[in-house]
């Protein structure tokens, strides 16, 4: 999202530089790896200075944007640097958790607030983050809401026809017959790891049903997750790994029904992929996936975590194929029209008004 951000800016016909790739993730709250954060963006912070201190520099900044500002991934850069400059400061996607004020995370959360009272704008890719985000903003901030969307040349081939769907499937050994559902999502502990095991407990409760999985994605939960899709049969679930964008489009294109629970989801790129691609998702509705999936119209959403619900969402979906199909249409429509590239560059130009004077909306 971060490179989507920079390419729908430049579009809008600004000059967008990434001017440090220091990385501030503490994912384990380890109090010793932030102090050491915090050192190491301190050089950064002295080196950037020193550079826009000089008039040798061909690039000033007239607005400092930073892409997602929470406790666990702090800005320890922005604000100070937009100081020294007197420039405005930007957050692209901004998450307060008042409930990290306390324990392991507590300096990630404090240095998180502190960049987000300083900001001028937020730029809000979640609804569900507004809540505690306003009362922490000043007075004179503004929070402008941005639909998640996909890249100008997203690499949707529309959906298969059915030779081509077809030969797809049976390359990956699944029968063209069977209803096919689909995911797409990073193996890696924490939520991601949570609701795939959501999604096959969900998937154990519905087996005589006919249906076969295609999964795709990598990282390294991936053997413990092929163990517990086992249970399933591997005639039902095959794991394809992590694919390019072109062949990801293309597999979308061929399944009948994107699943996923959305467990603590910020929004899922991969389930507006697949509505791109015509799907009807099914997905529990957590964080910002309800703004990208029309609950009724292009899918159903269920409550994140609840099992039971999720698996008779994806039961009722397989017993109503003129349903799916309509469902799918539709998702194609409300991307192309609510989540374009175009329609995002429009919003954040609008936000960035006089740059060379510093002033935003």
């Amino acid at each position: 999202m971060a490179r989507l951000i920079m390419s729908a800016l430049k579009h809008a016909g600004h000059n967008v530089s990434l001017v440090s790739q220091f990385r501030s993730w503490n994912g384990k709250g380890d109090n010793e790896l932030q102090n050491t954060l915090e050192k190491r963006a301190e050089n950064v912070v002295k080196r950037l200075i020193d550079q826009y201190s000089t008039d040798k520099i061909a690039f000033k900044p007239d607005i400092w944007l930073t892409y997602h500002v929470y406790y666990k991934a702090p800005d320890l850069l922005g604000p100070i640097i937009s100081q020294f400059l007197g420039i405005p400061y930007v957050i692209a996607e901004a998450s307060h958790a008042p409930k990290r004020a306390v324990g392991k995370w507590a300096n990630g959360h404090g240095s998180a607030e502190q960049a987000i009272r300083r900001a001028d704008h937020i730029i809000s890719l979640n609804p569900a983050d507004t809540p505690c985000i306003t009362p922490v903003l000043k007075k004179s901030a503004a929070i402008t809401p941005l639909m998640p969307f996909l890249p100008a040349k997203h690499p949707i081939p529309g959906k298969s026809p059915s030779r081509d769907h077809q030969k797809l499937l049976e390359t990956n050994g699944r029968d063209p017959k069977i209803p096919t559902l689909i995911t797409v999502a990073m193996m890696r502990d924490g939520d991601k790891y949570a609701s795939y095991c959501a999604l096959a407990e969900a998937l154990a409760q519905i087996s005589s049903l006919p249906w076969q999985l295609l999964v795709i994605g990598d990282g390294p939960t991936r053997r413990t997750l092929e163990q517990q899709f086992g249970s399933l049969g591997n005639h039902r679930v095959r794991f394809l790994g992590a694919l390019q964008n072109y062949d990801v489009a293309s597999t979308l294109c061929a399944a009948d029904l994107f699943v996923w629970p959305a467990i603590n989801e910020a929004y899922g790129m991969a389930i507006l992929e697949a509505q791109a691609a015509g799907l009807p998702v099914i997905a529990g509705n957590s964080g910002g996936v309800g703004q990208i999936v029309r609950d009724g119209k292009t899918g159903i959403l269920t409550k994140a975590g609840n099992i039971k619900d999720f698996a008779d969402a994806v039961a009722l979906l397989l017993s109503e194929s003129a349903r799916r199909s309509a469902m799918g249409k539709a998702a194609k429509q409300v991307v192309k029209r609510d989540h374009s590239f175009e329609q995002a560059s429009e919003t954040l130009d609008s936000i960035l008004i006089e740059p060379k004077k510093g002033k935003i909306r």
